[in-house]
Protein backbone atom coordinates (compact mmCIF):
# COMPACT_ATOMS: atom_id res chain seq x y z
CA UNK A 1 0.00 0.00 0.00
CA UNK A 2 2.76 2.66 0.91
CA UNK A 3 4.05 1.48 -2.32
CA UNK A 4 1.09 2.52 -4.63
CA UNK A 5 0.69 5.54 -2.65
CA UNK A 6 4.35 6.72 -2.87
CA UNK A 7 3.80 6.23 -6.77
CA UNK A 8 0.36 7.62 -7.18
CA UNK A 9 2.36 11.24 -4.88
CA UNK A 10 4.42 10.92 -7.87
CA UNK A 11 2.99 10.40 -10.50
CA UNK A 12 0.17 13.55 -9.53
CA UNK A 13 3.61 15.61 -9.03
CA UNK A 14 4.40 14.81 -12.64
CA UNK A 15 1.19 15.74 -13.70
CA UNK A 16 1.04 19.23 -12.05
CA UNK A 17 4.37 20.03 -13.02
CA UNK A 18 3.39 19.72 -16.54
CA UNK A 19 -0.04 21.23 -16.26
CA UNK A 20 1.29 24.16 -14.27
CA UNK A 21 3.93 25.06 -17.11
CA UNK A 22 2.00 24.08 -19.67
CA UNK A 23 -0.69 27.07 -18.65
CA UNK A 24 1.73 29.17 -17.58
CA UNK A 25 0.95 32.47 -18.24
CA UNK A 26 -0.81 36.39 -17.21
CA UNK A 27 -2.69 35.24 -13.91
CA UNK A 28 -6.45 34.79 -15.09
CA UNK A 29 -8.84 38.07 -13.12
CA UNK A 30 -10.46 37.00 -10.20
CA UNK A 31 -12.88 40.10 -10.54
CA UNK A 32 -14.38 42.40 -13.30
CA UNK A 33 -11.89 44.35 -13.63
CA UNK A 34 -9.22 46.58 -11.24
CA UNK A 35 -8.73 49.82 -11.86
CA UNK A 36 -5.31 50.92 -9.80
CA UNK A 37 -5.22 53.44 -7.04
CA UNK A 38 -1.85 55.65 -7.37
CA UNK A 39 1.10 54.16 -6.05
CA UNK A 40 3.72 56.14 -5.06
CA UNK A 41 6.09 53.26 -3.42
CA UNK A 42 8.98 52.26 -5.20
CA UNK A 43 8.84 49.11 -4.08
CA UNK A 44 5.56 48.21 -6.07
CA UNK A 45 6.06 47.07 -10.00
CA UNK A 46 4.20 49.35 -12.46
CA UNK A 47 2.68 45.97 -13.92
CA UNK A 48 1.78 44.36 -10.09
CA UNK A 49 -1.64 42.77 -10.27
CA UNK A 50 -1.46 43.13 -6.51
CA UNK A 51 -2.29 46.97 -6.55
CA UNK A 52 -4.98 47.58 -4.47
CA UNK A 53 -8.04 48.43 -6.72
CA UNK A 54 -10.18 51.46 -6.42
CA UNK A 55 -13.64 51.66 -5.56
CA UNK A 56 -16.46 51.14 -8.18
CA UNK A 57 -18.28 53.80 -7.08
CA UNK A 58 -15.32 55.97 -7.83
CA UNK A 59 -14.96 54.88 -11.20
CA UNK A 60 -16.40 56.17 -14.74
CA UNK A 61 -16.87 54.99 -18.51
CA UNK A 62 -13.17 57.06 -18.86
CA UNK A 63 -11.39 54.87 -17.00
CA UNK A 64 -11.70 52.32 -19.57
CA UNK A 65 -11.29 54.23 -23.31
CA UNK A 66 -7.61 55.12 -23.69
CA UNK A 67 -7.08 57.70 -26.78
CA UNK A 68 -3.65 57.47 -27.14
CA UNK A 69 -3.75 56.18 -30.14
CA UNK A 70 -5.01 58.88 -32.38
CA UNK A 71 -1.47 59.96 -33.57
CA UNK A 72 1.79 59.03 -33.61
CA UNK A 73 4.79 58.58 -31.06
CA UNK A 74 7.86 60.96 -31.42
CA UNK A 75 10.21 59.30 -34.18
CA UNK A 76 13.58 58.30 -33.73
CA UNK A 77 16.37 59.11 -35.78
CA UNK A 78 15.66 55.99 -37.52
CA UNK A 79 11.92 56.63 -38.85
CA UNK A 80 10.46 54.98 -35.92
CA UNK A 81 8.09 56.10 -33.70
CA UNK A 82 6.05 53.70 -31.14
CA UNK A 83 3.21 54.27 -28.58
CA UNK A 84 3.13 51.35 -25.87
CA UNK A 85 0.15 50.81 -24.32
CA UNK A 86 0.15 48.92 -20.56
CA UNK A 87 -1.36 49.42 -17.61
CA UNK A 88 0.98 52.41 -16.38
CA UNK A 89 -0.07 54.16 -19.60
CA UNK A 90 -3.88 52.99 -20.09
CA UNK A 91 -5.03 51.43 -16.15
CA UNK A 92 -8.13 50.10 -17.68
CA UNK A 93 -5.48 47.34 -18.50
CA UNK A 94 -4.84 46.24 -15.11
CA UNK A 95 -5.49 42.43 -14.62
CA UNK A 96 -6.84 41.72 -18.20
CA UNK A 97 -3.48 40.36 -19.53
CA UNK A 98 -3.48 42.36 -22.47
CA UNK A 99 -0.77 45.48 -23.51
CA UNK A 100 -0.96 47.02 -27.21
CA UNK A 101 1.58 49.30 -29.05
CA UNK A 102 1.32 51.43 -31.94
CA UNK A 103 4.02 51.65 -34.64
CA UNK A 104 4.80 54.39 -37.31
CA UNK A 105 7.39 53.69 -38.98
CA UNK A 106 8.69 56.15 -42.10
CA UNK A 107 9.38 54.76 -45.81
CA UNK A 108 12.22 52.77 -45.40
CA UNK A 109 12.27 52.62 -41.48
CA UNK A 110 12.85 49.03 -39.84
CA UNK A 111 11.50 48.12 -36.37
CA UNK A 112 14.72 46.19 -35.59
CA UNK A 113 14.53 42.05 -34.70
CA UNK A 114 13.56 42.14 -31.50
CA UNK A 115 11.02 39.60 -29.32
CA UNK A 116 8.82 39.29 -26.65
CA UNK A 117 9.53 36.70 -23.42
CA UNK A 118 6.20 36.83 -22.72
CA UNK A 119 4.02 37.07 -25.55
CA UNK A 120 2.34 36.50 -28.68
CA UNK A 121 1.83 38.93 -30.71
CA UNK A 122 -0.43 39.70 -33.37
CA UNK A 123 0.30 42.87 -35.75
CA UNK A 124 -2.22 44.89 -37.88
CA UNK A 125 -1.17 46.88 -40.99
CA UNK A 126 -3.29 50.03 -41.00
CA UNK A 127 -1.77 52.36 -43.57
CA UNK A 128 1.25 51.10 -46.15
CA UNK A 129 3.15 48.69 -47.44
CA UNK A 130 5.39 46.65 -44.58
CA UNK A 131 7.76 43.98 -44.92
CA UNK A 132 6.89 41.30 -42.19
CA UNK A 133 8.03 38.47 -40.68
CA UNK A 134 9.64 36.29 -37.79
CA UNK A 135 11.80 33.61 -37.32
CA UNK A 136 10.87 29.97 -36.20
CA UNK A 137 13.50 27.88 -33.83
CA UNK A 138 15.27 26.22 -36.53
CA UNK A 139 16.01 29.32 -38.00
CA UNK A 140 13.05 29.42 -41.34
CA UNK A 141 12.01 33.16 -41.93
CA UNK A 142 8.19 33.86 -42.49
CA UNK A 143 8.23 36.97 -44.12
CA UNK A 144 6.32 38.44 -46.93
CA UNK A 145 5.27 42.43 -47.64
CA UNK A 146 2.05 42.79 -46.27
CA UNK A 147 -0.72 45.32 -47.43
CA UNK A 148 -3.03 47.41 -45.49
CA UNK A 149 -5.72 45.27 -43.48
CA UNK A 150 -3.44 42.12 -42.94
CA UNK A 151 -3.05 40.72 -40.37
CA UNK A 152 0.51 38.63 -38.67
CA UNK A 153 0.80 37.11 -36.02
CA UNK A 154 4.33 36.39 -34.16
CA UNK A 155 4.47 33.37 -31.91
CA UNK A 156 5.72 33.87 -28.50
CA UNK A 157 9.48 34.17 -28.09
CA UNK A 158 10.16 34.22 -31.51
CA UNK A 159 12.34 36.74 -32.98
CA UNK A 160 10.08 39.54 -35.45
CA UNK A 161 10.70 42.58 -37.36
CA UNK A 162 9.14 45.25 -39.75
CA UNK A 163 9.85 47.27 -42.50
CA UNK A 164 8.37 49.84 -43.98
CA UNK A 165 9.17 49.14 -48.23
CA UNK A 166 6.12 51.83 -49.46
CA UNK A 167 6.26 55.39 -50.48
CA UNK A 168 4.21 57.05 -47.47
CA UNK A 169 4.40 56.35 -43.79
CA UNK A 170 3.47 53.44 -42.45
CA UNK A 171 0.78 52.52 -39.38
CA UNK A 172 1.09 49.01 -37.18
CA UNK A 173 -1.42 48.38 -34.29
CA UNK A 174 0.01 45.20 -32.47
CA UNK A 175 -1.97 43.39 -29.51
CA UNK A 176 -0.12 41.10 -27.20
CA UNK A 177 -1.62 38.33 -24.73
CA UNK A 178 -0.07 39.94 -21.74
CA UNK A 179 0.04 43.04 -19.64
CA UNK A 180 3.99 42.60 -19.19
CA UNK A 181 5.23 41.04 -22.63
CA UNK A 182 8.99 42.73 -21.89
CA UNK A 183 11.32 43.65 -25.26
CA UNK A 184 14.45 42.41 -26.23
CA UNK A 185 15.86 43.90 -29.45
CA UNK A 186 18.66 42.13 -30.87
CA UNK A 187 21.01 45.17 -31.80
CA UNK A 188 20.84 46.63 -28.40
CA UNK A 189 20.83 42.95 -26.59
CA UNK A 190 24.04 41.53 -28.29
CA UNK A 191 26.39 44.80 -28.05
CA UNK A 192 24.54 47.38 -25.85
CA UNK A 193 24.70 44.98 -22.74
CA UNK A 194 28.03 44.20 -21.71
CA UNK A 195 28.94 41.11 -23.27
CA UNK A 196 32.83 40.24 -22.97
CA UNK A 197 33.89 42.02 -26.20
CA UNK A 198 36.41 38.60 -26.81
CA UNK A 199 33.31 36.41 -26.72
CA UNK A 200 31.88 38.98 -28.97
CA UNK A 201 34.66 38.65 -31.97
CA UNK A 202 34.74 35.19 -31.65
CA UNK A 203 31.22 34.73 -32.09
CA UNK A 204 30.75 37.44 -35.09
CA UNK A 205 34.30 37.09 -36.63
CA UNK A 206 34.63 40.50 -36.14
CA UNK A 207 37.79 42.95 -34.99
CA UNK A 208 37.82 44.40 -31.73
CA UNK A 209 37.31 47.93 -33.71
CA UNK A 210 34.51 46.67 -35.14
CA UNK A 211 32.98 45.36 -31.93
CA UNK A 212 34.02 48.76 -30.07
CA UNK A 213 31.52 50.57 -33.09
CA UNK A 214 28.94 48.42 -32.68
CA UNK A 215 29.06 48.70 -28.95
CA UNK A 216 29.03 52.76 -28.91
CA UNK A 217 25.75 52.62 -31.61
CA UNK A 218 23.86 50.35 -28.93
CA UNK A 219 24.84 51.15 -25.94
CA UNK A 220 23.46 53.64 -24.50
CA UNK A 221 25.71 54.70 -21.85
CA UNK A 222 28.40 54.39 -24.32
CA UNK A 223 26.74 56.79 -27.09
CA UNK A 224 26.11 59.58 -24.36
CA UNK A 225 29.68 59.57 -23.61
CA UNK A 226 30.83 60.70 -27.55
Amino acid sequence: MEANTMFLTKALLLVCFRVCFTLASDPDPIQDFCIPKPITSPHHHSFSTNLPCKNSSELTTEDFIFSGFKTPGNFSETGLATVPVNPTTFPGLNTLGLSFVRADLKPGAINPPHYHPRATEVAHVVKGRVYSGFVDSNNKVYAKVMEEGEMMVYPKGLVHFQMNVGDVTATILGGLNSQSPGIQKIPSVVFGSGINEELLVKAFGLSLEQIGTLKKRFNPVMSNEH
